[in-house]
């Protein structure tokens, strides 16, 4: 498995996308292989030797949960028992809410955008900027659903912590006078967020409700592809051409420059990881979001635990959603950091910029930095299902 690594990493980067987002309903634009996690083919032989090896590298992606390795451990009698109950009671409740609130958002969202006219610009269609009271009841309704969707999945309680900002700090400097375009300077153009798990977005929808960059399949997706264009998703196409990659990250940027600049422009909520982690680690930083040289908002995300993590890092997708519904309380730290504001030298360096916001997440929120990427946990997946396959 070590060779393999060495073997992937030699081999020419293909365009990846810079708009920072994750997986899979907001990945990233690239030109890289499209394969389903967890889903390789053939899958390789590997020995648990080799796997304890590859896991030291790829700590990042390892489970650590009473449930084991791709949530497919061996369960003590009494957790067996808890997961049948919650099978049996639990789950179709949640199931049956879950539903209701999706459904009745769309309708929402439905009624709202009837008689109007998305926004189109080349491939990109959305009702964000919609203005009025549809406007208003699409990000009230969708904020106060999104938090009643997680207080079902278990999030009862949210714990937020604010930092307050250091004097080390750089401010903004202007000299404008007029009182609206300072307030538009202090404005943060993105939400930077490490990505641990699908449910981050819904946090963030119940927090800020702002766009994010998802795959342009969304957009046709039953109930989910209005909603979608209601926040004003960027799409990307993962087998597109380099030309079109160049523009998605160009929309990305633009809309980061917008809503630095406008109070009305939703904000921009974007992954720079680029994939999803255990939460004890942060990975490098894509600069797709630090392009438009506009403040940032970094917001820190945890998800403590004790029998099950709702981290989606190296287990099925089915198997995670089940888990976590027959889960009954889960749990949700947030911290959100001061708006960081470039230097003159970050805002003529992206990648110093995004390497500067990304080192002050980690000592916040206490995580490692890797240096591993999307590459290295398919490489994890391939050796997980190769031993299971054994089995």
């Amino acid at each position: 498995m070590e060779s393999e690594l060495k073997d992937l990493n030699s081999k020419p980067a293909k365009p990846v996308a810079e708009d920072g987002s994750g997986e899979p309903a907001h990945d990233d634009a690239s030109g890289k292989d499209d394969r389903p996690l967890l889903k390789p083919d053939p899958a390789p032989q590997v020995s648990s030797e080799e796997l304890q090896e590859l896991e030291k590298k790829c700590a990042a992606y390892v489970r650590r949960d009473a449930y084991g390795t791709m949530g497919r451990g061996e369960l003590t009698v009494k957790e067996k028992v808890l997961l049948g109950l919650a099978l049996v009671t639990l789950v179709p409740i949640r199931v049956v809410l879950a539903m209701t609130i999706l459904v009745i958002y769309y309708l929402i969202c439905r009624i709202c955008t009837l008689f109007s006219v998305p926004n189109r610009d080349e491939e990109q269609e959305d009702y964000a900027h919609m203005g009025g009271w549809r406007r208003a009841v699409i990000v009230q309704c969708g904020r106060s659903l999104s938090r009643l969707m997680l207080f079902i999945l278990g999030f009862y309680w949210i714990n937020e912590t604010y930092r307050i900002p250091s004097d080390a700090q750089p401010k903004p400097t202007t000299d404008c006078k007029d009182e609206s375009e300072e307030e538009g300077t202090e404005r943060p153009g993105a939400i930077i967020s490490n990505h641990v798990s699908y449910l981050d977005i819904l946090y963030h929808m119940s927090s800020s409700f702002p766009s994010f960059v998802a795959k342009r399949s969304v957009a046709k997706l039953p109930l989910v592809g209005l909603i979608s264009k209601c926040l004003g998703c960027v799409y990307v196409q993962r087998e597109s051409k380099s030309s079109d990659f160049k523009g998605v990250s160009g929309v990305v940027t633009e809309r980061v420059k917008e809503a630095h600049q406008s109070n009305s422009a939703p904000p921009m909520m974007l992954f720079p990881e680029g994939t999803t982690t255990n939460g004890d680690f942060l990975l490098p930083f894509k600069t797709g979001a630090f392009l438009a040289k506009a403040p940032v908002l970094p917001v820190i995300l945890r998800y403590p635990y004790q029998r099950f993590s709702p981290a989606w890092d190296s287990i099925s997708g089915v198997r995670h959603v089940i888990f976590l519904f027959c889960q009954f309380v889960n749990h949700i730290e947030v911290t959100r950091l001061p708006v960081y504001y470039p230097s003159q030298q970050e805002k003529d360096d992206p990648k110093l910029y995004a390497t500067n916001v990304r080192r002050l997440m980690a000592s916040e929120g206490k995580m490692t930095q890797s240096d591993i990427g999307l590459a290295e946990k398919r490489v994890y997946h391939a050796a997980l299902n190769g031993l299971f396959s054994q089995c």
